[in-house]
């Protein structure tokens, strides 16, 4: 009864962050943001969610598969980030100008 609850508490947080990953992506207003909403809360739901896999199957095979899938998520996800990130700086992609970043410029102007 308490791995019941684990896994549904597990469940539900990666289903949580996975939609808040969704609505980041949505949401935000640069696509350098945008990318770190979508690998932090992307990988850390998909990581709950197969951790919960694992543990309703509890056989060998698909805890190996669970894990496995886990890690290569943690080291793909910051490399495809970075890629994104550079390809959109190396592209002139217009990134969000803040309220201070406006006003430093409005001064500089002056």
């Amino acid at each position: 009864m308490i791995l019941e609850y684990l896994m549904a508490g597990l469940i539900v947080l990666g289903g949580f962050f996975c939609f808040v990953a969704g609505l980041g992506v949505l949401r935000l207003p640069d696509v350098l943001i945008r990318m770190h909403a979508s690998t932090k809360a992307g990988t850390l739901g998909s990581g709950l969610i197969l951790a919960a896999v694992a543990i309703y199957f509890a056989d060998t095979a698909t805890t190996t598969r669970a894990l496995a899938t886990i890690l290569f998520l943690l080291f793909t996800a910051p490399v495809a980030a970075h890629m994104i990130g550079r390809a959109a700086f190396r592209s002139g992609i217009a990134l969000w100008k803040t309220e201070i970043e406006k006003g430093a410029e409005e001064k500089l102007r002056r």
